[in-house]
């Protein structure tokens, strides 16, 4: 397997598309050096967001918690998250009543709306859901496994409303030898369940692209030849990039390991443009 210099690759393209978990930051913090590839961009003059999806939190407080890290060039108008496209999609599809929700109180943020009530599924009660015309996974931590994901089940069972996932990863590395499970695959598990398909929002979807592609600062005359999007997961910043024509960079430091990232690509048929160590400028 033929690694390429990653500032070699960014050299060539006039915006950079960045997912977060596994390229700029892990369970352990930010990726050693990554603060080298914000300096590189800040002197090239490259234009570059953070395209997640990480529906957990705001923009603002995503953020802010790379500002914690050291980072001050990760503003909020740089963060594209799935939850933005679940917002837009509330907007103009479900004007009214109460919005059911499974993730914590901060990821609430991309739900609600002047005309909007927004209600964790912990606090709903079965007795009285006539008013619930939409649930939306935002995230797998903010409410009991057990307890909730049985009230969702019945809730769906009781109201036939749209359902949206706001977050379609499955797992994330919670260590360099562990996965947890993410909102996504709970979502597939209810969905499986009762017989019914959801809507999906975020990579690989080309939606969230588009939505991407229409936040750059000097869209529409950035051609797509000029993006690069780099990910750490085959089926989702890959396969994303790919089907929405972006040349794509696979980095070792996150789902995809240096050990099996060969075998993966030759099992998937998922090809990066490129495979670089990681997204760090050295």
């Amino acid at each position: 397997m033929i690694l390429d210099n990653f500032k070699s690759v960014i050299s060539k393209y006039e915006v950079i598309f960045f997912d977060a978990f596994g390229v700029l930051k892990t369970y352990n913090g930010l990726i050693p050096g990554i603060e080298n590839t914000f300096a590189y961009l800040r002197e090239t003059n490259k234009d570059f967001y953070v395209v997640t999806n990480d529906a957990s939190r705001s923009p603002e407080q995503l953020a802010e918690s790379y500002v914690k890290l050291g980072i001050n060039d990760v503003t909020p108008d740089r963060i594209i998250s799935s939850g933005m496209l679940a917002r837009e999609y509330l907007e103009l599809k479900v004007r009214k009543g109460v919005v059911a929700y499974l993730g914590t109180d901060n990821s609430a943020h991309y739900i609600g709306s002047t005309d909007l009530k927004t209600l964790s599924i912990r606090e709903l009660d079965l007795n009285s859901v006539n008013d619930v015309n939409a649930l939306v996974f935002l995230d797998d931590e903010g409410f009991d496994w057990n307890t909730d994901l049985t009230k969702t089940l019945n809730l769906l069972r009781k109201r036939n409303i749209p359902v949206i996932v706001a977050n379609t990863d499955k797992t994330y590395p919670a260590s360099k030898s562990r996965l947890s499970i993410a909102v996504g695959a709970l979502a597939k598990m209810i969905e499986d369940t009762i017989g019914r398909q959801f809507i999906r929002f975020g990579k690989p979807d080309p939606q969230m692209f588009i939505f991407a592609y229409q936040h750059i600062k000097n869209y529409p005359d950035v051609s797509k030849q000029n993006i690069l999007m780099v990910g750490d997961t085959l089926h989702t910043d890959i396969l994303g990039g790919n089907k929405f024509g972006l040349d794509t960079a696979l980095v070792l430091t996150g789902n995809t390991q240096a050990e099996d990232a060969e075998v993966r690509i030759r099992a998937t048929g998922i090809i990066p443009t490129y495979i670089c160590v990681s997204a760090v400028v050295e």
